[in-house]
């Protein structure tokens, strides 16, 4: 067939099968905010616990995102998706059948691990197979897989679990993932001659970087001030919308406002997770079509603040109002995510995996470290009453959370005005 064999369609089928397998990982990630009341109570925890129990995943998949970097560029990205697929469904599998929290809080992380082989390897095949000015809206549409991920996460997973119940969901995307793993070793491959297909043009060609240059690489982008530059707008944006969207955002609802049960609550992070399956294949079309980044950063930046201080101001607006500052952060997702590219454009493309690794690392320590930061917050405004054995936190507690979201917004603000300065509207 004529799609095998030419390698501008070829690459469509292969992303496909590696995004869907990326996809799982967002809906792991953010299942919490649908699972927390079920959690709570299965496990006994204040607030703090729970985004601890949430945030465990981000602690290894923090911590691999670097060493996903090496693994992507030495062993490519088909093995380093189908691998680390695997291992997620393994830890999907133990932690529907966790009978206390330390074991809960090991197979969640045991998820993590696997999850966190995948986004890196997958930005290190559009590498490969796309042209460099392709890769702004490549890296939007991987993001967009995890914001498809995240509306599965939300309220369909809420009807799954109503139907069934919080065990044997996981286990059923724990099954999900071997079959995913398998599609995604079946229909990819690492670059455009491992699949037997001429080059494309404009395409640089990949080459496997040897041990020592991999080390050289990682110790050249850790040396760049623009690493922890954008390492910061990362920390801040990836971990506020995952904290939110992911663990606080569903119990938000259900207890500030009377009479929304989690399925009806969920559709507010429904939203969030639309914005960001939205946002940045959007934003990412937008500034490779005009060639810039910085200035793109920068306005979404401010707008990603001024959503969340609008929640914390008014702390119990409209629903409607509600939704359209979830989706707008989602969306606004499209700005942080840029600095992938801008990462990437500095370096060459062998050194692709180790430099969006270096910096998602510091992404996703935000994601590891806002849960529990968010849960102590709460903590602090408990009420004492309690909702199927889960914590009740006051209206002004979830102001105070998502003061502490907006700050983070104008740090991640402060953090790219400080890149186009540096760097000018590239």
């Amino acid at each position: 067939m004529r799609i095998w064999s030419d390698p501008t369609k070829r690459r469509w089928i292969a992303w496909t099968a590696l995004a869907a397998a990326y996809a799982l990982v967002s809906v792991h990630r953010l299942s919490t905010a649908v699972l927390a009341e079920q959690l709570a109570t299965a496990f006994d925890t204040t607030g703090a616990a729970l985004g601890t129990l949430h945030a465990s995943f981000f602690y290894i998949y923090a911590a691999m995102q670097l060493p996903a970097g090496f693994v992507a560029d030495r062993v490519g990205s088909r093995r380093a998706v189908t691998a680390g697929t695997v291992v997620m469904s393994v830890g999907a599998l133990a932690f529907s059948v966790a009978d206390s929290y330390p074991v809960a809080f090991l197979a969640r992380a045991l998820i993590g691990l696997g999850g966190s082989l995948l986004f890196i390897a997958i930005l290190r095949f559009c590498a490969n197979w796309f042209r460099p000015t392709e890769f702004a809206r490549m890296s939007g549409l991987t993001i967009a897989a995890a914001g498809f991920g995240g509306v599965l996460a939300t309220t369909p997973l809420a009807v799954v679990v109503a139907a069934t119940d919080w065990r044997t969901t996981l286990f059923g995307l724990g099954l999900a993932g071997f079959v995913l793993a398998t599609v995604a070793y079946l229909l990819a491959r690492d670059s455009p001659a491992d699949a037997g297909l001429a080059e494309i043009e404009g395409v640089p060609l990949a080459k496997t970087p040897s041990l020592s240059a991999v080390a050289a690489n990682a110790a050249g982008v850790l040396r760049e001030r623009e690493t922890w530059l954008v390492g910061t707008v990362l920390f801040c944006g990836t971990g506020v919308n995952i904290t939110v969207f992911g663990l606080w955002g569903v119990p938000y609802v259900v207890q500030t406002y009377e009479g929304v049960s989690v399925t009806g609550a969920s559709v507010y992070t429904l939203a969030g997770s639309a914005g960001l399956l939205l946002g940045p294949p959007l934003v990412g079309w937008l500034s490779d079509r005009l060639g810039r980044r910085l200035g793109l950063m920068v306005a979404a930046q401010a707008a990603f603040a001024g959503s969340f201080a609008l929640l914390a101001i008014t702390g119990r607006p409209p629903l409607p109002v509600v939704a359209v500052a979830f989706f707008a952060a989602g969306f606004l997702a499209g700005g942080y995510a840029l600095g992938y590219t801008v990462i990437k454009e500095r370096h060459a493309s062998g050194a692709s995996g180790v430099a969006t690794g270096t910096v998602n690392t510091m992404g996703f320590t935000g994601a590891a470290l806002f849960p529990t930061l968010m849960g102590l917050v709460l903590d602090a405004y408990r009420t004492g009453e309690t909702i199927n054995g889960a914590q009740v936190y006051s209206t002004l507690g979830y102001r105070v959370a998502f003061g502490l979201a907006a700050a983070a917004g104008v740090v991640a603000l402060l953090a790219s005005v400080a890149l186009y300065r540096t760097q000018g509207n590239q």
